[in-house]
């Protein structure tokens, strides 16, 4: 009897140690499955939460008083089929977002590509919100799907000064080079590019207000303290966020938003590109930049400490 009772027992302690072994292997015996569109919900929020909260500490935040700006309402393009208001932020995709919306506008359903990059920022096609009357703007805001899309503040810097002073734009790399190679004193009639040094030199001595675009703060070209977007989006997740917006607009489900690239054989401007531009400036600068795009950097959660990319 006493033979069988310790048999009994080893069998029972063996069988405790293979549960427990097979526990460390197979946790919890059932795999935990997300829901993406869950997951971008949530993401919405907290990039909602964010913003609306740095907006309540900030200078800007909402007020009775707050009128549009001029400057704003140009960058607000309106596609009234679909009920659509985008904001135009250079450097985020907007080539390709306003490729979009001529398709959305002339009903047509074909791939983004087929429409000119150049063409795309010159066309009547799309409507600009300041082409209405300002009653019409004021409900348009009220009743359509609202969108803008937010881009690391350095790193959007770094890629209009590639994408415009590096290449042969007639605009950029004339006119305001020329203003920059004055402002730093140094001989116009040269076919030398302007140094990254000397155009962020130029940037930090004007008046954030009346900057070009391409480097404006984000936040003054689309006032997301006083304008209730829907949709906040990010360059970071664009592919994802695009295909939320166009679904939740109803776009035609043949159209999809196409990361394209003017300069296709040149290497997307990244963390490491962005970080080797940065390295050329010393303290003061970098100090000036953090300033200059601090709000921007926390409205939309970035941090102005980059750190490389580590290489997979």
């Amino acid at each position: 009897m006493a033979n069988l009772l310790e048999k009994f027992f080893i069998f029972l302690l063996f069988s405790t140690l293979l549960s427990i072994l097979l526990l460390q292997i197979f946790p919890s015996g059932k795999t935990e499955i997300t829901d993406p569109e869950e997951d971008w919900l949530k993401r919405q929020h907290g990039r909602r939460d964010t913003l609306n909260s740095t907006c309540l500490n900030k200078t800007s935040s909402r007020s009775a008083s707050w009128q549009l700006d001029d400057v704003v309402v140009k960058q607000l393009f309106v596609e009234e089929s679909h009920k659509f208001i985008y904001c135009e932020v250079p450097k985020v995709g907007c080539s390709n977002w306003k490729k979009i919306l001529v398709f959305l506008t002339l009903n047509m359903s074909r791939d983004s590509l087929e429409i000119d990059h150049s063409m795309v920022h010159r066309t009547n096609i799309i409507r600009r919100l300041n082409s209405y009357p300002s009653e019409k703007q004021a409900e348009l805001l009220n009743t359509y799907t609202k969108v803008m899309f937010s881009r690391h503040p350095f790193e959007r810097l770094v890629s209009a000064y590639r994408d415009k002073l590096l290449h042969s734009e007639p605009y950029y790399s004339t006119t305001v080079a020329n203003e920059i190679k004055a402002f730093a004193k140094k001989d116009q009639n040269t076919n030398e590019k302007v140094t990254f040094q000397d155009f962020v030199n130029y940037i930090l001595s004007r008046n954030p207000k009346v900057l070009d675009i391409h480097w404006k703060p984000m936040h003054l070209l689309c006032d997301p303290c006083h304008i209730q977007y829907d949709i906040v989006g990010k360059y970071e997740t664009l592919a994802q966020d695009a295909d939320h917006i166009l679904r939740r607009i109803g776009a035609p489900g043949s159209l999809q938003y196409s990361n394209s690239k003017v300069h296709s054989t040149e290497k997307r401007t990244d963390k490491n590109i962005t970080l080797n531009y940065l390295r050329e400036l010393n303290q003061d600068q970098m100090q000036k930049l953090k300033d200059l795009y601090q709000i921007d950097a926390s409205l939309f959660s970035y941090s102005l400490t980059l750190e490389p990319e580590t290489q997979h």
